[in-house]
């Protein structure tokens, strides 16, 4: 269960996995676009997961519709602005989302670039409006190679202020972190985090890359760090946050089930990972059922699910002004 005392953080969020159905259907309407169904129940099983899939890749294949939704900048901002709009719903008081500009633009012909000013301006709406501390992290898609991913950085890079650190998401199989050394000794020259998939398809070698090569401050999922036992002391030690996301975990079919999910015992040997969501639109859940769902069915004690709150707050990208303001905001509310 949440605890209500305690800020309550998600840092694993996809923006561009998070759109409504509702919205899905309302734009395709207005621009004329082809859907599988006519209403929200049809258009259900083509978008979200009801089921495991047999591997992330198929996962990977619901976003089609999201991406072809994200019809114009309007469009995008729009969707930035739901999703802030949606934490506030869940009762988030600080979220960091994360979006692939090329990811969002290539469907539709648009302008990475473009695509970022439309989110920034969204999410920074969203955040006025609803009053949810939220802060944006810039996706390299590594499915589209080293090249590309030098166009998507110099995207993200025209707003470099806005942004406060670089992720790397997409086939870890076929394109491993070395291929984007240069690119994260870019972002941490411009000032940001780094915060790259890791270990979620891969092995631990491609979290041990994240870390020595990457510099990563943080990683998402890391699953697999759980096979290296000098690994897991390593991210103790030196408190190497890891954004885990039970649901979509099953759902990808990186983990049989929520009971075989390693963050048990990550929270037993110390590591600061946190209960995040990562694609709710997809995934048909949000954070309040992969804490009071999720968790408890991965065979956490009701500590450890505090424990995995507290560590969102203490890993979050924030000041120590920012995290006792987010305390303090806690506290009056």
């Amino acid at each position: 269960m949440i605890n209500p005392s305690i800020p309550l953080v998600e840092l694993h969020r996809h923006l561009d996995g998070n759109v409504r159905l509702e919205t899905i259907l309302d734009i395709s309407r207005k621009h004329n676009l082809p859907l599988p169904a006519k209403d929200i129940e049809g258009l259900r099983p083509f978008i979200q997961v009801t089921d495991s899939k047999s591997s992330i890749l198929d996962y990977f294949a619901k976003f089609e519709w999201l991406v072809k939704s994200m019809v114009d900048y309007d469009a995008v901002h729009r969707i930035a602005y739901e999703n802030v709009e949606d934490a506030s719903n869940e009762g988030i008081d600080y979220i960091e989302l994360r979006f692939s500009p090329w990811f969002m633009a290539e469907k539709n012909g648009l302008n990475p670039a473009g695509i970022v000013e439309a989110v920034i301006d969204g999410v920074k709406t969203g955040s006025r409006d609803f009053g949810v501390k939220t802060n944006l992290i810039g996706i390299i898609s590594r499915t589209y190679g080293p090249e590309i991913g030098k166009k998507e950085l110099n995207a993200l890079l025209t707003q470099r202020e806005q942004i406060i650190a670089l992720d790397l998401a997409g086939d870890e199989i076929h394109f491993g972190g070395e291929f984007f050394v240069e690119h994260f000794q870019r972002a941490r020259d411009a000032g940001w985090f780094s915060d790259p998939h890791a270990g979620e398809v891969c092995g631990p070698a491609s979290i041990w890359q994240a870390i020595r090569e990457l510099g990563a401050d943080r990683i998402g999922h890391a699953v697999h760090a759980i096979e290296d036992e000098k690994l897991m002391d390593y991210l103790a030690e030196h408190q190497i946050g890891i954004e885990s996301n039970l649901t979509s975990n099953v759902q990808t079919s990186t983990v049989k089930d929520y009971p075989s999910h390693p963050l048990k015992i990550f929270l037993e040997r110390g590591i600061p990972a946190s209960i995040n969501t990562d694609d709710p639109g997809i995934s048909a859940c949000f954070l309040k059922h992969e804490y009071d769902i999720a968790a408890p069915a991965a065979n956490l004690t009701a500590a450890q699910i505090e424990q995995a709150q507290l560590n969102a707050i203490n890993t979050a990208f924030l000041s120590t002004s920012e995290k006792a303001e987010l305390w303090m905001k806690k506290k009056k509310s």
